[in-house]
Formats: structure tokens, sequence, C-alpha cells
């Protein structure tokens, strides 16, 4: 009886730890890839490692095991020939069904979170179908016109839109993973639609609400991390706000042609302080689609921008800023993350601004868009 007793304790246990690992199953069909390979990858960090390749059959149908700890879900990313055809979020113990085609079409049942992040990446896509239809209407538009200024006012009012539905999203769906990839979800430009300084309060927020649900989540852990350095960023520039006088710390670096510039000798009624990089491939863009008509259109004004490149390749900056064509004061130490200006002006992300107006540090205003930077601008010009 004795033995009896402990072998059924020993199957029980065995029972609690299987139900503890069986991790997650996939399964589904591939229209228009029929005995052909597909790739299941996860995100680590700012990168997808390989899960598992599996085969479909003669009618696309396939199927996987993935492990997947409990309490720790995963983003799970299919592709087909290096295209991705479906995006999951994966709980263990889910048992998704996929129906997908190759050129990205897809649906799932079987995974509430998936839902989620469907629902999340649906907002995302109907707002850059608006920006590339503004972009497009742009290119062939005089950018000085009354009509691109409309384009530009209703891409404004589109970017607002987006930005609170984005808001309400992570609001209503504050207990699931979902909500980690819209609060670092970026504009076709590359800036992140959380731009503003105080959006580290919703990171805070969403961070302490996760890390009840999910204390182990490696997703979870590195939003706290991001929502510290938020919150850092956002004491200093309380601390600005309420500054009644306050100078700036100094910059001091070479331009293109080798010229020494010093910030606190730039003498204009407004100083944008503007770190970027030129390996940003998104921020040419964003260079040439919103701070280039901005300088164009108040540089006459008062406005002078004293850009800091994080770059490390010195020459390729200055290539970059010749090819541009950027008519500002250009600098670069070639230090990037270790130059002393990060520090002194406590840049967490690029890219970022700083305004000094009449001599005095302002603090950061965001540069998300060309709309809010003009209206800061008409605000002190």
């Amino acid at each position: 009886m004795k033995n009896f007793s402990t072998a059924a304790a020993l199957i029980a246990a065995a029972a609690i730890l299987y139900g503890c690992g069986k991790g997650a199953s996939v399964s589904g069909v591939l229209d228009g890839a029929v005995n052909s390979e597909v790739v299941l990858n996860k995100l680590d960090g700012e990168k997808m490692v390989p899960l598992d390749t599996v085969k479909t059959d003669a009618s696309g149908a396939f199927k996987a095991k993935l492990e997947i700890a409990k309490g720790q879900p995963e983003f799970v990313y299919l592709f087909y020939k290096d295209k991705r055809v479906a995006s999951l979020l994966l709980e263990n113990g889910d048992k998704a069904v996929v129906k997908a085609d190759t050129i990205g079409n897809y649906s799932v049942e079987g995974s509430a979170q998936t839902d989620k992040l469907m629902e999340a990446q649906r907002m995302e896509s109907e707002f850059n179908d608006k920006f590339y239809a503004a972009q497009a209407q742009l290119s062939d538009l005089d950018p000085a016109s009354e009509e691109a200024r409309a384009v530009n006012l209703k891409l404004s009012q589109d970017y607002v839109k987006y930005y609170r539905e984005c808001v309400k999203f992570v609001l209503n769906n504050s207990k699931s993973l979902a909500v980690i990839p819209v609060l670092y979800s970026t504009l076709p430009n590359g800036a992140p639609v959380f731009s503003q300084v105080t959006d580290a309060m919703q990171f805070k927020a969403e961070y302490d609400s996760l890390i009840t649900v999910y204390p182990e989540s490696k997703y979870v852990k590195a939003l706290g991390e991001e929502a510290k350095r938020r919150t850092n960023i956002l004491g200093v520039q309380s601390k600005l706000s309420v500054a009644t006088v306050q100078g700036f710390p100094d910059i001091d670096m070479n331009d293109v042609q080798g010229k020494e510039v010093k910030l606190s000798e730039v003498k204009s009624k407004v100083v944008m302080v503007y770190f970027w990089a030129s390996t940003v491939s998104a921020q040419k863009m964003f260079n040439l689609d919103v701070i280039k008509p901005v300088y164009r259109d108040y540089h006459d004004r008062g406005l002078e921008i004293y850009a800091v490149s994080l770059d490390t390749d010195k020459a390729a900056w200055a290539t970059a800023v010749k090819n541009q064509n950027l008519g500002w004061i250009n600098v670069c130490d070639g230090l990037g993350q270790a130059s002393p200006s990060v520090t002194a002006y406590n840049v967490g992300s690029i890219p970022t601004a700083f305004f000094i107006v009449d001599g005095t540090l302002q603090g950061n205003a965001g540069v998300s868009d060309a709309a809010s930077l003009r209206r800061y601008l008409d605000s002190k010009l």
C-alpha cells in the first residue's frame, strides 16, 4: 500500500510538471505553399531567433510544437521564403490554428493574446496607409503651397487620432503583452509614436500593471528599464520647466569643414539642439520631410539648428550632410553614444531636440512631426 501511494504521488507530480512545461502548438494551412518550408522565429531583444522549421504537406498544412514557459508568453513569427506571413503572441497551453497565404493575409484561432496583437497591427496598418497616401500627394505638390499645407495638416490630425487610439488600446489591454509593440511602435518615417517626454508615465503605469501578471517575462523586464529611462528624462524636464533662470550645457565640436563651432556662440532667438545619426536610414527621410521644410520657413524668423550627430564614422556623417544638403550647423565628435553631449543633455533616444530661447534652455519639445514642431516655434518666434 505504501509503495502504491508513493507511485501515485510520483505520477501526480510528473503530471503537474508536464502540464507546466507543455508549451504551445501551432498548426494551420499556408495557402499557395505546398510541400514547402515554414520557419518559426521568436523575438529576442531587437532581433529574431529561429525556433523551428516545419514542412507543409500537399495541401499546405503544417504543425509545430513550441516550448513556451508558463507565465512567459512569446512573440512568434511565421516566415515563408523570408516573408513574414503571420505574427502570434503565444502563451503556455495555446493551440493556435493559422489560416494564411504567402503575401501576409492571415487569421488565427485558439490564441486570445494573438487576437489583441492583430488588433494593434490593424490600427498601425490603417495609419500607415494614410501616411503613405499623404506622402504620395506631397511628392506632386509645391511644399509651400496651400494644398501641401492642407495635406500636412490632415496628416497631423490623423497622427493625433492614431496616437489616441494607441493610448486607448494600452489602457484597455493593460494586462496583455500585446501593448508592448504598441508602446515601441514607430511611424513610417522612423519617429516613435510615443515620443512625448510625458509618455514616461504611460510606460511606467503599463510596467506596473504587467509585472503583476508576468513577473518573469523578459519583455516586461525590458519595459521596466525603458520606463525608468523615460522617467529620468521626465524628471530632468520637470526641473527645467520650473527654473526661472537657466543656462545650458555648452557643446564644442567641429563641423563638416573641420571648423570648431561652440553652441554658446550661436546667436539666434531660438536654437534647436538636434541629436541624430546619419546611420539611421529613417532619419534621412525625417531630415528631408520634417526638419528641412521647417528650417526653410523659420530660419529667417530667428531659428537656427545646431545638429549634433552621434555617428562614429565622421566621413560617412559628412557625406550624408552634403548629400542631403543640410544647411544648418552640423557638428560631430565621432564618439557616438559616448559623447559628453549625450550625458550633458541626458539624451535617451534619437532623433530628439532641445530648445534654447533667448539664451535660456527650455527643454525637450519633441520632434515627432512637423505640425507639433511648427506649433512650438510659432509660440516662440
